[in-house]
């Protein structure tokens, strides 16, 4: 094993060497984001992808710096000698709290025809409340993952769908569709992230791996609920004639913003941005029915106040990583600079306090007898035969 690592070595600097003599791009590499404490150092490492026959000398050049006063101590040179590939480090002190982002410069007519070569450097007040911030999030995460399948269980439990609004159930799933073209294609395609970097030099892409996840879950668990409706016992209960007309009126806007794009008179990246339009609007109104079929009904069986109860959970640990998050990086942009999340978040939470007021106290009386009759089907024949009268 000692052998082949002693023979590999060797060869990897030979290929590299042809490379550079067919005339291949060397690339500079470096880390995307270094993190750092107040009053701390953290060593970055550098390195070329192939060896130069000349020394390498960088300088940094800040572009983004989200305080007037210094936020970071850097080198005013590091060098990356000739003829080698070995990683290089270079000091880093943490000044002050805040965010930088430097972009490379290089002496080298190789490297220099490399755009964007960039490091982020984010300096918080403590890495303990990253890591809090980091636990939490993954909390609010799973909360709100889980809370699908309180609804699915009742649905089976009582082979009925009664109760369960289908103008939410409709609006929630085109919301998750919606929702995941958006984080897919901006975390999967290199040409609509490229797009991002682009109109955003010193941003960071807002889309991550449990984004992805979350959406394609969410979207495949109210598929299944759907499902369940087609399947089970549901009355005369149907998707209203205003929620059919605001979900055709979406996904035709859909329609004729991607015909537009494909025309090229928008960019692919605000195309994605309808998307996440569409999302925020299905927010604001899906909840609206439900409340008021549990109203119509003076009850709430049939929607599964466990799920009210994750999301709600899942709300509050959102909003303590977004407090966490701002106080630690000295950004309470990160709040007040989304309204239109943090007001979307505070939104549901509302509907959710609506729903257990409802459960718990408003229609806590007749609901034991409204389960007795759900599972014994007295009540879909009952809530058949009042609405075939209507």
């Amino acid at each position: 094993m000692k052998q082949s690592m002693f023979l590999l070595v060797p060869m990897l600097c030979l290929l590299s060497n042809l490379q550079l003599q067919c005339g291949a791009v060397v690339r500079l590499l470096v880390p995307e984001v270094v993190h750092l404490e107040v009053d701390s150092f953290e060593d970055v490492t550098i390195a070329l992808s192939a060896p130069l026959q000349e020394n390498v000398l960088i300088t940094f050049n800040v572009t983004y710096s989200s305080q007037e006063f210094p936020i970071i101590e850097l080198p005013d040179l590091v060098i990356l000698p000739c003829n080698s590939v070995t990683p290089v480090s270079f000091p880093v002190k943490g000044a002050d709290v805040g965010q930088v982002t430097t972009h490379l410069r290089t002496n080298s007519s190789h490297l220099n025809r490399i755009s964007h070569i960039r490091i982020r450097y984010m300096v918080v007040h403590s890495n303990v409340l990253t890591i809090i911030s980091y636990i939490i999030g993954w909390i609010y995460f799973f909360s709100w993952a889980i809370s699908f399948y309180p609804q699915v269980y009742a649905n089976w439990k009582r082979k009925s769908v009664v109760g369960l609004s289908f103008d939410f159930l409709a609006l929630n799933l085109t919301g998750h569709i919606a929702y995941g073209v958006f984080n897919i294609c901006l975390f999967c395609v290199p040409y609509i992230k490229a797009q991002y970097i682009e109109i955003h030099p010193n941003g960071v892409n807002p889309v991550e791996a449990n984004d992805v996840f979350f959406s394609i879950h969410a979207t495949l668990i109210m598929s299944f609920t759907t499902w369940q409706c087609c399947v089970y016992e549901r009355g005369m209960q149907r998707v209203s004639l205003p929620a059919a007309g605001m979900l055709i009126s979406a996904w035709l806007f859909a329609l004729i913003t991607l015909i537009v794009t494909i025309a090229g008179q928008l960019m692919w990246l605000q195309y994605l941005y309808y998307f996440s339009y569409i999302k925020l609007a299905v927010t604001v109104v899906k909840y609206i029915p439900q409340v008021y079929l549990n109203y119509q009904r003076k009850s709430t069986s049939g929607w599964c106040i466990g799920n009210v109860l994750l999301d709600f959970s899942g709300g509050i640990f959102s909003l303590l990583q977004m407090l966490l998050q701002s106080y630690n990086n000295e950004e309470w942009m990160l709040i007040f600079g989304d309204i239109t999340k943090f007001g979307l978040g505070l939104i549901s939470m509302s509907f959710d306090i609506v729903f257990m007021v409802q459960h718990y106290c408003l229609y806590s009386e007749s609901q034991k007898l409204n389960d007795y009759k759900l599972l014994n089907g007295e009540y879909s024949k009952e809530y058949t035969s009042q609405n075939g009268a209507k």
